[in-house]
């Protein structure tokens, strides 16, 4: 069993456009995979252990097939307080292949899927960006958002924390295809963007108190979920990336119209039809793209040399 270390992971060099690519793929194979809804448990109010599994379809070239499972915590007084890790398996003979690091590989799916919606559902010449929470969610959104449209200039307005939001410019100074611009009020950042992303972790209230400030033509993405739910029952359209996973949210039976992403990626669903639509696109997190993430690192890393572990196993039945 291989042992694949954060530090292991980044070393390869994965660019922000290939994340992307994998996001498309993790989608148009989300159908023929079996992913069950996330399973979490809590030991003490906001904290989880979450377990997140899915088996992948058969690889038509290779004729390989993984079941990986990620197991992703949050855990107050733990440093970092968010971590997770993903066990990867042969799912053609059950063999364990790797223990994986699984926080680069959270942050940038989760970056990646975020900058895919908003590329997806924004209206027309939309180019004006806000994001609250500044993170490195936040980070590998952008990263994504500017790797994957690098001929398109960016604006995007940053809300004011501590010093984070001028830490934020200093990281995307040498990006040529973005402006930044920071706001200490989240109402203006609402009423003036074209798409938003909220990457705080933790909202115990209503990112905007009254719904009514966000424009018409907003695409909001929640990459947390949490803040929005008083624009559930009135905007326009909501997207999910998988409906077992959202179904259970407080207005879900009161959404006006809703479909799944990979409907809209896939050509089945149109997405936005107006400009003048108000979209909120709720992705909440599928195994199903970490699975993807830690097969393509398996396979990227699986003859270099690296720490393992061997797995003795008995070949025959064995009694008690």
């Amino acid at each position: 069993m291989k042992i694949i270390s954060q530090k292991s992971i980044r070393d390869l060099g994965i660019t922000p456009s290939q994340c992307i690519d994998w996001i498309y793929e993790s989608f148009a194979s989300k159908k023929d995979a079996q992913l069950p809804a996330k399973v979490p448990v809590h030991p003490r109010d906001s904290e989880f252990f979450t377990s997140m599994p899915c088996l992948l379809p058969v690889d038509k070239k290779t004729g390989n097939r993984y079941f990986g499972v990620k197991v992703v915590h949050r855990i107050e007084d733990a440093v970092p307080s968010l971590g997770s890790d993903i066990l990867l398996y042969d799912a053609n003979n059950g063999e364990l292949l790797a223990l994986i690091d699984g926080d680069w590989i959270t942050a940038m799916r989760t970056g990646a899927v975020a900058a895919v919606a908003a590329k997806t559902l924004r209206r027309s010449n939309s180019s004006c960006y806000g994001i609250l929470g500044l993170g490195n969610t936040a980070r590998a959104t952008m990263l994504c958002v500017l790797g994957g449209e690098p001929e398109k200039k960016f604006h995007v307005k940053l809300l004011r924390y501590k010093d984070q939001a001028e830490q934020f410019v200093e990281r995307f100074k040498d990006y040529g295809n973005v402006s930044f611009e920071i706001v200490d009020d989240v109402k203006e950042i609402a009423r003036t963007v074209d798409v938003l992303f909220s990457c705080v972790t933790c909202a115990e209230s209503f990112i905007v108190d009254n719904e009514k400030d966000f424009p018409a033509g907003i695409t909001i993405v929640p990459i947390h979920t949490k803040g929005f739910q008083n624009c559930d029952t009135t905007f326009d359209r909501i997207f999910g990336d998988d409906t077992e996973h959202v179904k259970n949210f407080r207005y879900f039976k009161q959404f006006k119209e809703y479909n799944e992403i990979g409907e809209v990626l896939a050509g089945k669903d149109p997405g936005r039809t107006s400009d003048l639509q108000r979209i909120l696109s709720y992705n909440y997190g599928l195994g199903l793209h970490d699975v993807v993430y830690a097969s393509k690192i398996y396979e990227m890393t699986k003859d270099m040399i690296g720490p393992e572990v061997e797995i003795v196993k008995e070949t025959e039945k064995f009694w008690l």
